[in-house]
């Protein structure tokens, strides 16, 4: 675990004032965001779970920056948001494939469903309803769902509700979200997955906690958790049934 956490990234994180605007490449295309998004992807590709040519629906996709992943493995992706601008920017990147307005905190039909993979990451906590979520990705799935989420320390089973500001792009549309702790989102899982999974490992980056039983230890503001669900299980060595609470960084 880093122990000197830059107090100044820190404060970037929380102060996301200069970074409200209506363009969402300057949004989200800020120093933070690409870091988090590298390592976030190459902690999935450290997993070793094929995904080549497989149907994937990336939920919330906001403007696509892990669209890539999947697309370079000649997946068919389809690529969905609930906010216009987002969705304008991802037909500029994205025109040869299927671009979908998305409200998961109201959730309609989806062209091409069911798909292969669903693709969460960086969704549930903005959601005011994340139960509904989960169930209704549940139903767009036929084989795996990778999930990647804000949490909260502790072992009970809680949603946490909390107040955003619907403004800021990178935040809850509806103005609420949601910080369950692990064991809530483990347990949802597992009622609608045979099987779920934690890697063994998180990505190389500060806001994805190693050692769950010591928060005083966790020293930047956000805690991310990354599942694995499948509907036949994994043989895979970086999958772990339990709800583990040390974790080691990926090679």
């Amino acid at each position: 675990m880093n122990l000197n956490y830059p107090k100044r990234i820190a404060t970037n994180v929380l102060r996301r004032l200069p970074f409200r605007t209506n363009d969402p490449l300057r949004c989200f295309h800020w120093y933070d965001y690409l870091r988090h998004n590298a390592r976030r992807l190459e902690h999935l590709a450290s997993l070793r779970i094929p995904v080549r040519g497989m149907t994937v629906l990336d939920v919330s996709a906001g403007i696509g920056d892990h669209s890539h992943y999947y697309i370079d493995r000649h997946c068919a992706v389809t690529l969905t948001d609930v906010r216009p601008e987002n969705l304008r920017c991802l037909r500029t990147r994205y025109p040869r494939h299927e671009i979908q307005f998305l409200d998961m905190e109201r959730p309609g039909p989806i062209k091409g469903s069911p798909f292969e993979i669903v693709h969460c990451y960086g969704l549930l906590y903005h959601l005011a309803h994340p139960e509904q979520a989960l169930e209704f990705l549940n139903a767009q799935c036929t084989r795996m769902m990778f999930l990647e989420t804000c949490v909260s320390f502790g072992d009970d089973k809680e949603v946490n509700p909390v107040t955003e500001d619907g403004a800021d792009p990178s935040q809850a549309f509806s103005g609420t979200g949601c910080r369950p702790t692990r064991r809530w989102v483990f347990e949802k899982l597992q009622g609608l997955f045979d099987h779920v999974y934690l890697p063994t490992t998180q990505p190389n980056h500060e806001e994805f906690p190693l050692e769950w039983s010591a928060p005083e230890k966790h020293l930047a503001p956000l805690k991310r958790a990354v599942f694995i669900c499948s509907r036949s299980a994994m043989d895979n060595p970086r999958l772990t049934r339990s709800l583990i609470s040390l974790q080691t960084r990926h090679e």
